[in-house]
């Protein structure tokens, strides 16, 4: 999609443009600060508090995820301590940057501020980006690097500069060791570099090899933590990405729907065919942004698809792909007239994607005032946030009962809960899940002179406190009651609150224990030797 000269009416530093950047400027000035009350006020979600939990371990990596997140967290905790607001606070900067770099991608390749402004306003109108960005997860991480990346290979297409592979091979490092999903971008970077006339040049230059050394180099945390630990985040992540599932229905109408909703249900549509011109015009053209921004779209977007014709994919997955869908679809807006679209096509896209942003922002607002203003409990034990909300109660009951019993420690039998009884503590009482020990390889001693020999308080989710792990110790339970976690009238969950004694738990079973394991490596035969395979490639490679 070849550029034409800047639009007059629209570019430049005039004071007419300035004027125009003034009123988006202030509107994301007002979303700013409601996703910081709403980072306040809201219930720290469980995954949240299981991120916080990382982020005071010193440590190379995580089963679950690599350890940028836990950074992010340590960083907010920093400035505003552990509060909600502590643990997002870097949530927030994310979603400012993203929307930086989005208005710097549409500049460079538009020079017109009506694109710039819908570059940054579109994040807004959709719910994950204009609320939800303040709930911290690895996707939270990745997003503003993923993006980061994408704006140097812009800047390299801008100037021709061969440098900036180097920056973007550090901002690719920087975004693997956000999420592992970050490698679903190559495809758009080597159509980037390879479609384009451009190839001949790159393929025969070190710049990019040079940059995918950065990458691996600033990835290494990683690959050490792996190699000390069996390999366990691969094994972890490739046994759920290979697993084998019936066909339905159901997990797919579940990520559709998911995509609505947190993106926009007529920005979405908007985006994907901002995204689908954009691929057309860049592929027909060979224009490296185009395809860049569309490729990095189009390729994870058909992956989730495919696996949620068997698996349900988890609802921030696939967010890393749209604020590329953001920019492709600014940047198109551009282009139709130059490249002689009708005039009705150019009409109706526009005006839809204004519709998309009007009605999106206002859907954004009414969620925020619906979870922070409102009383009210409209959706039961399917609501979101409702349905991880309230554990404070337990907390208190928990407190209380450590007092009558006389119990030093607690046990859980899930991470959840695990993690957020050591967020109400906050290193008061030791809390141990006593199960799945394979999520915490390398954490500290949680106290363990409060916990040998000491009465234990067992808190559990029915049907967890039921348990099968419970065999393979020598521990006496018994029952002193049972606690209800409800948020807004609403029963959500049922715990059973234990004393327990005759046993200490062990912070490092070996790893054929049930007490080990984690569930997710309940996979067959056949995966755990395709795992074990790569394991060993990997390994043979470093060594």
């Amino acid at each position: 999609m070849t550029i034409a000269a800047p639009d007059k009416a629209h570019a430049g530093t005039d004071s007419p443009a300035l004027r125009k950047l003034l009123a988006p400027a202030m509107l994301i000035a007002a979303m700013t600060a409601m996703r910081l009350v709403y980072a306040g006020v809201t219930d720290l979600r469980t995954d949240e508090a299981y991120y916080w939990t990382w982020s005071k371990e010193n440590v190379l990596s995580f089963l679950d995820h690599p350890p940028m997140i836990a950074w992010f967290i340590r960083f907010g905790t920093a400035l505003f301590g552990d509060t909600n607001l502590g643990v997002r606070f870097a949530g927030i900067l994310a979603m400012l940057v993203t929307q930086l770099l989005l208005a710097d991608i549409v500049r460079r390749v538009t020079h017109d501020a009506r694109a710039i402004v819908l570059a940054v306003l579109m994040p807004e109108a959709a719910l994950y980006y204009g609320l939800l960005m303040a709930k911290v997860s690895p996707d939270t991480a990745l997003i503003p690097f993923a993006v980061a990346m994408m704006w140097a290979l812009v800047r390299l297409e801008e100037s021709g500069n061969p440098r900036w592979w180097l920056a973007a091979g550090a901002f690719a490092g920087l975004a693997l060791l956000s999420k592992f999903t970050a490698v679903m971008l190559l495809p758009a970077i080597a159509a980037f570099m390879l479609v384009p006339k451009w190839r001949t040049r790159w393929i025969a230059s070190p710049y990019p090899g040079a940059a995918a050394l950065i990458a691996i180099v600033l990835f290494m945390p990683v690959l050490i933590w792996n190699a000390e630990h069996d390999w366990a985040s691969f094994r972890f992540q490739l046994v759920r990405a290979t697993a084998n599932h019936e066909w339905s229905w159901r997990t797919l109408g579940d990520f559709i729907g998911i995509q609505f909703g947190l993106v926009g249900f007529i920005l979405l549509p908007v985006v994907l065919s901002g995204v689908t011109a954009s691929a057309w015009l860049g592929y027909r053209q060979r224009d490296a942004v185009g395809i860049l921004l569309s490729t990095a779209v189009i390729v994870p977007f058909a992956y989730f698809f495919w696996k949620s014709l068997t698996l349900r994919v988890g609802d921030t997955w696939p967010m890393f792909i749209w604020p590329a869908g953001f920019a492709a679809t600014a940047i198109n807006i551009t282009v139709l007239p130059r490249e002689s679209f009708p005039a009705r096509m150019i009409t109706s896209t526009i005006g839809s994607a204004k519709a998309a942003i009007a009605s999106g922002i206002i859907f954004v607002v009414l969620v925020f005032m619906y979870y922070v203003v409102t009383p009210w409990n409209l959706i039961g034990r399917m609501d979101p946030v409702g349905a991880e909300a309230g554990y404070a109660h337990l907390g208190e009951r928990a407190r209380a009962e450590l007092q009558e019993s006389g119990a030093t420690w607690i046990a859980t039998t899930d991470y959840r809960t695990y993690s957020m009884l050591r967020w109400y503590f906050k290193g008061r009482v030791p809390v141990l899940q006593i199960n799945e020990r394979g999520r915490f390889m390398g954490f500290s001693d949680p106290g363990m002179n409060s916990i040998r020999g000491r009465v234990g308080l067992y808190v559990g989710r029915e049907p967890d406190d039921k348990s099968a792990v419970w065999a393979s110790t020598t521990a006496i339970r018994e029952p002193l009651e049972t606690v209800e976690r409800s948020w807004r009238g609403i029963v959500m969950d049922t715990y059973s609150l234990e004393k327990l004694t005759g046993w200490t738990p062990e912070l490092s079973p070996p790893a054929d224990s049930p007490l080990y394991r984690w569930r997710v490596l309940a996979g067959d035969v056949a995966q755990r030797s395709r795992i074990a395979e790569l394991a060993n490639t990997l390994q043979f490679a470093l060594n």
